[in-house]
């Protein structure tokens, strides 16, 4: 395969940056969160769009706005909002869908104020990076992966292999995810929760409050408006002051973090351990939802499912992203 350059940012935004899915997986007692997209759903339909495997590394983009230049023929996907102003050489494209492009062709994106915070650009084959300790994603937290750890600047290139075209692909409009201003999420109890740390009045507040999103969310978290629970363990514990401290403990993935009286659902890039409480947890169906909530804008409200809804969820969003279910433009 030759590889070649195919694609100079010319405005990357607010923040782009190479993932790849799952990231770095099976390393979390070293130190690392697996890293990845926010939103895989999105990502993941982005790869299939270009004939990739789900999980070859493609950009994230946060708020939606970039614009780059190729450098190459190739083929691209864009998957996220609806509603996202995306123009090839200043006339329109669809996102959820094959795209051919030419070298010497620009592509510039922004987001009109419509719900969802991250866009994702894929290109046949996947970017050119070298894999860290076992994938492509970017952590900037870590200066792992991507390009040089970072995110990408005005003047990066990015390469890729040379491939057939795949066929024109699109993802049909009922099997696209949809954004709001105003999700619903789902959690799974704990590991901490009632009765042991949360009281019943707590775990009901949990989910029957409308959460606000806090403008201090990234990719480490999701901050949430402070609320005061009542706690169950009481003040003044071996572990600290606050009924939310433990003795340090392992984070899951998705984690529904108290830090004191804040709520914090951990994101791709989160510490591994640390020594607050987590009462809840969001499974992996519904994280692409946590990537993308707008902060300072959108609110949340949790509903808590059984560990065989999260499973029966799971394969609802793999078959979203199967590629023998995203139809061939004729």
């Amino acid at each position: 395969m030759i590889r070649r350059p195919v694609l100079e940012m010319i405005d990357p935004g607010i923040q782009t940056t190479v993932q790849a899915w799952p990231g770095r997986t099976g390393i979390l007692s070293d130190g690392y969160f697996p890293s990845g997209p926010m939103d895989h759903l999105s990502f993941r339909a982005a790869n299939v769009l270009v004939g990739n495997d789900p999980g070859v590394s493609a950009l994230e983009v946060d708020k939606v706005a970039v614009s780059v230049a190729f450098l190459a023929e190739t083929q691209i996907a864009l998957t996220g909002p609806e509603g996202v102003h995306a123009r090839l050489n200043d006339a329109p494209v669809p996102l959820w869908e094959t795209i051919r492009v030419s070298a010497g062709d620009t592509l510039r994106t922004a987001n009109p104020g419509r719900p969802g915070y991250r866009l994702y650009l894929a290109v046949r084959g996947g970017f050119d990076v070298p894999e860290v300790l076992g994938s492509a994603a970017t952590s900037v937290i870590t200066g792992t992966g991507g390009i040089e750890g970072r995110a990408l600047l005005r003047g990066d290139v990015l390469g890729a292999p040379q491939k057939e075209p795949a066929v024109h692909r699109r993802l049909p409009e009922d099997q696209r995810p949809r954004f709001t201003a105003n999700w619903e999420i789902e959690i799974l109890a704990g590991p901490r929760a009632t009765p042991d740390f949360l009281t019943d009045e707590d775990w009901r507040d949990l989910l029957t409050m409308s959460w606000r999103v806090d403008l201090n969310s990234d990719r480490v978290g999701t901050r949430l408006h402070p609320h005061r629970f009542r706690w169950a363990t009481g003040y003044g514990t071996v572990a600290g002051g606050h009924p939310s401290n433990v003795l340090d403990d392992a984070y899951p993935m998705g984690g529904v973090l108290a830090n004191g009286d804040v709520l914090t659902i951990l994101g791709m890039d989160a510490n591994t351990s640390g020594g607050f409480a987590v009462v809840a947890t969001v499974p992996h169906c519904a994280l692409w939802k946590v990537g993308q909530v707008r902060p300072g804008r959108d609110t949340i409200r949790f509903r808590e499912i059984e560990y065989q809804e999260a499973l029966a969820l799971n394969r609802q969003v793999d078959f979203t992203v199967d590629q023998s279910r995203v139809g061939v433009v004729r």
